[in-house]
């Protein structure tokens, strides 16, 4: 089994922190991991990538071409990685930049409202991790649990502070799939 995540956006979103959180869930729960970030000209502001592969067999390269899994959480980001995902495979859009769009043929897209749940929780900072607990409801890769649990590793120390939130804001996401009858737009 090897499922290739790619994770887009621009810089400030939590695109890096989605992707790390995953890679230390899925290297929890006993998977072979790689994570690769790539940054465009600034981190705030810039464009921003990550790769992640979970395999149970060791790694050859980090580098996702065709991803089982993109989360796209800007316009840049669809038009440039929304093509490359594998027929089968799964898009995840923010629907809070991107309000309308078309998935390619064969894949099976998502539109959630990151912003909007995440001000619902009380801090819009937490929309990215909205968006993993839909990704992880869906693909089923890791445990929300272990996804929880790595946000330790992840945050910062100025802003643990936030794991709590964050943990609620993976729950509501997984909780927005979950209440969606069909693949589309999650109403909230």
């Amino acid at each position: 089994m090897r499922q290739d995540f790619l994770f887009a956006g621009f810089g400030g979103q939590g695109v890096m922190s989605m992707g790390m959180a995953l890679a230390y869930a899925a290297a929890h729960e006993g998977w072979q991991v790689s994570w690769l970030p790539a940054y465009g000209p600034e981190q705030r502001g810039g464009t921003a990538n990550c790769m992640v592969v979970v395999s149970d067999a060791p790694i050859g390269s980090p580098l996702v071409t065709d991803p089982d899994c993109a989360v796209v959480m800007n316009l840049p980001s669809l038009e440039r990685f929304g093509p490359r995902v594998k027929p089968g495979g799964y898009l995840f859009l923010n629907r809070t930049l991107i309000p309308a769009a078309t998935a390619p043929r064969g894949v099976t897209a998502f539109a959630v409202p990151t912003a909007e749940v995440a001000r619902e929780l009380g801090d819009a900072r937490v929309g990215n991790m909205v968006m993993l607990g839909a990704v992880l409801a869906v693909t089923g890769v890791v445990s929300l649990a272990a996804a929880a649990a790595a946000l330790e590793k992840v945050l910062p120390e100025r802003h643990r502070h936030l794991l709590a939130l964050n943990q609620k804001a993976l729950d509501a996401g997984a909780a927005l799939v979950r209440e969606s009858a069909r693949p589309g737009v999650m109403r909230r």
